[in-house]
């Protein structure tokens, strides 16, 4: 912790500010980013982005209607307390503090905060990470026997390497070249396509894009669905059968109607039959009793 010493009580009755600003200059120059420092400033939070070693300058700006003296200045680098080799300066009733230091490697990558501490703790806070690589947000669909290709793109950068990795859980495979089934084109250059020919239905999983910088390593994935050509139908198919089912069941139903109805014709023809002997029978028997008193009479 380290307050300014020396410093007369600002007048001015200004509200807190906490400003950032970061100075970055490429330690190996090329022409693909320039050799000129980037200036830049944010409130609060900064998130900066490296692919390779940078002398880097931080500075915090902190202004209070307080007593300057009474201001505790510290850097941390996630959390951990950095070393005094930052400077602390003032101007009127605005505190500065810089810290400069070179990042070569990717254990330096992280998140570097500084904190003002007056009666509340400001902090400012700056995250380096390496690019982010951009793929497809929604998954891919093809179908069983297609082909298709899967891209990453990496905006005005240029990795070292691209490496693509396969998952189907929570273990990454290599995706293995040598099979005549994928090819890789863009090892290095700012962008990666992965062809897979002869599509299955197993392969149809995740897959990673993996980046490679003298900073660390950036991944994106996509996830690949592949179709049987009979999913699309099956919508149809169910149609059809619901169709079927509706028709077949509508002629059951006609055909058990006039069944019934033959029944019931030939029910009343028998009936009708059986009414008619009887009928017929009635009538003999009558006729026979006449014939006889006929006869009687007659004799």
């Amino acid at each position: 912790m380290r307050a300014l010493p020396g410093l007369l009580e600002a007048r001015a009755r200004t509200p807190r500010l906490l400003l950032l600003q970061c100075l970055l200059a490429a330690a190996r120059p090329s022409s693909a980013d320039g050799s000129a420092p980037e200036h830049s400033s944010m409130p609060v939070e900064k998130n900066i982005t490296l692919e390779r070693p940078s002398n880097v300058n931080l500075t915090c700006q902190f202004t209070t209607s307080g007593d300057l003296n009474a201001v505790n200045v510290t850097w941390k680098k996630d959390g951990e307390q950095l070393e005094n080799n930052y400077l602390v300066s003032a101007t009127g009733s605005t505190l500065y503090t810089q810290y400069r230091f070179t990042i070569i490697n990717s254990k330096q990558m992280g998140s570097y905060s500084c904190f003002f501490r007056e009666e509340k703790e400001q902090r400012g806070t700056f995250n380096f990470k390496v690019p982010e690589l951009h793929g497809k947000n929604k998954p891919l669909i093809s179908y069983v026997g297609d082909s298709t290709v899967l891209t990453c793109k990496c905006q005005n950068c240029f990795p070292l390497n691209w490496t693509w990795y396969s998952s189907n859980g929570s273990v990454k495979v290599p995706v293995g070249v040598q099979m005549n089934k994928y090819v890789i084109n863009g090892t290095y250059a700012n962008e990666t396509k992965l062809k897979i020919t002869q599509l299955l239905e197993e392969d149809g999983e995740s897959y990673w894009c993996r980046a490679l910088f003298q900073l660390g390593e950036s991944e994106e994935h996509i996830e690949l669905v592949v179709l049987s050509y009979l999913v699309p139908l099956k919508p149809f198919l169910v149609i059809v059968a619901e169709v079927i089912l509706l028709v077949a069941t509508i002629l059951l139903c006609e055909k058990y109607t006039q069944k019934k109805k033959k029944h019931s014709d030939e029910g009343k023809e028998f009936e009708q039959i059986e009414q008619l002997k009887s009928d017929d029978s009635n009538g003999i028997e009558n006729n026979v009793p006449r014939h006889r008193k006929n006869e009687s009479l007659g004799q």
